[in-house]
């Protein structure tokens, strides 16, 4: 872990005192708990956990303010960032860094250690009920925008409703970004896919503040609550109350273009409730299964990911681009070589070249497209100039596959034809090249380059 930060500037009316605690494997981490300056004493704490990325406090510094000024103790610190990466990441190891945070706000001059809740926004709502179920010291819980499904199920939908929102639909949301997705998690470079925060939900006793904005677009909204409400109830829980803000995106901002902009205010009434909820439930007044607010905004469903099957697995994917580059491309580094030592031959036909040439394409084409996609997915895409709710670049693609399925027909047919006059040498490279024109059926099938 890196040096503290210095202290982060407060407004006047709030104190800011330095903290350090240990995290989970004795990490040494750092952060701040945000006070009012006029801090009546026996107040209650409330840490603060980030969603996903990497975690400064200053993240989280318009809501600590903003709670402190609602009389808690706010302690928000830096997320660890050894061990913890765009491919790898442990729930349960960033829960008890949150529970390091708890013991430290718990030792606070003023703060009532009977009082001291736990927050967490995004990835922090897979992470905080974590917390919450190990440790009696946790009074009471807030998510904001937390997702009840596995996190690859989420983000499947997270980058489809981007997607549908361009105007795109078919098969590049229906097969292709979906499994790609799956291939990534395959490959292990998914953290966490298949992780199901329902049992995790059922095992916490504290009280539940839930928060969502209607304009969330990277949690399913509708989805989601029902998810957490009965797990909660199924566990015996029945201290909830689930409030969904109008006007308000993922982390319960205001918006002004339906979630894709977060501006740094909060959602009117967001503060004072988590104030005055807090006020009731540490004074012993647990609201009881209260659901309030506008229905929220959800254009589309999540879509179940099963993990992949042998044939569709991260090491098939792999070897099958293998073949690809190595088949379509040796047919032009032959001729290439011919070329150099004076020995060209008449091809048998020229679609051998534009399936040589069409099918490398329509591979590395796809398989970079569709990695720009995962990596600016979200909220709302860019995939391009869309014609028929087709990306431009996704129709050039899948064009070019369905001329590359023409063309290794042709192929095998004027193969067929001269086969008595083809040298044993250029019978090997046309047999390569159609071996990689055979498996790329399937495969372009598979990946929705050969579908609507």
């Amino acid at each position: 872990m890196a040096a503290p930060t210095p202290s982060p500037a407060v407004p006047s009316d709030l104190t800011a005192t330095e903290v350090s605690f240990r995290g989970s494997g004795g990490l040494a981490m750092h952060g701040t708990v945000v006070s009012p300056a006029a801090a009546k004493p026996a107040r209650p704490g409330m840490v603060l956990v980030h969603g996903a990325g990497e975690g400064p406090r200053e993240k989280l510094m318009g809501e600590a303010v903003e709670f402190a000024r609602r009389g808690l103790s706010v302690l928000i610190y830096d997320k660890r960032s050894e061990g913890y990466s765009l491919f790898h990441r442990s729930y349960s190891q960033l829960a008890d860094d949150a529970l390091g945070a708890v013991a430290a706000l718990r030792s606070q001059p003023g703060v009532d250690p009977a009082k001291i809740g736990i927050w967490g926004f995004s990835e922090g709502g897979w992470v905080v009920p974590i917390a919450a179920s190990r440790s009696k010291d946790i009074g009471f819980v807030v998510l904001v925008g937390a997702n009840g499904l596995p996190p690859l199920r989420q983000q499947t939908w997270t980058v489809a409703a981007g997607l549908r929102k361009a105007g795109v639909s078919g098969s590049l949301i229906d097969r292709a970004e979906f499994n790609l997705y799956r291939a990534i998690s395959d490959g292990g470079m998914f953290p966490e896919p298949y992780y199901d925060p329902a049992p995790v939900l059922s095992a916490v006793r504290q009280p539940v503040l839930g928060i969502w904005g209607t304009h969330d677009l990277l949690t399913p909204p509708k989805e989601s609550p029902p998810i957490f409400a009965e797990a909660l109830e199924k566990g015996g829980n029945r201290h909830y109350t689930f409030r969904f803000f109008p006007g308000a995106d993922h982390a319960a901002h205001q918006t002004p273009d339906g979630g894709v902009t977060r501006l740094p205010e909060l959602a009117p009434g967001y503060a004072d409730l988590v104030g005055s909820w807090v006020g009731d439930v540490t004074s012993g007044r647990p609201p009881t299964a209260q659901i309030s607010g506008p229905t929220p905004v959800q254009d589309s469903l999540t879509v179940p990911v099963n993990p992949s099957a042998w044939w569709e697995s991260a090491s098939m994917q792999l070897a099958a681009l293998m073949l690809f580059v190595i088949a379509f491309a040796a047919y032009p580094v032959v001729a290439l070589v011919r070329r150099l030592r004076r020995r060209s031959a008449a091809p048998v036909t020229g679609a051998a070249r534009l399936l040589s040439a069409g099918g490398l394409t329509a591979v590395l084409g796809s398989l970079f497209y569709l990695s720009y996609l995962v990596m600016t997915g979200g909220k709302l895409a860019a995939p391009g100039p869309v014609v028929a709710e087709r990306p431009l670049i996704w129709l050039a693609l899948q064009a070019m596959a369905w001329a590359s399925v023409a063309a290794a027909v042709l192929t095998a047919l004027a193969w067929h034809r001269t086969r008595d006059s083809v040298p044993r040498g250029e019978r090997v490279r046309l047999g390569l090249l159609l071996t990689g024109g055979v498996v790329f059926v399937p495969w372009a099938l598979y990946w929705g380059l050969l579908l609507p």
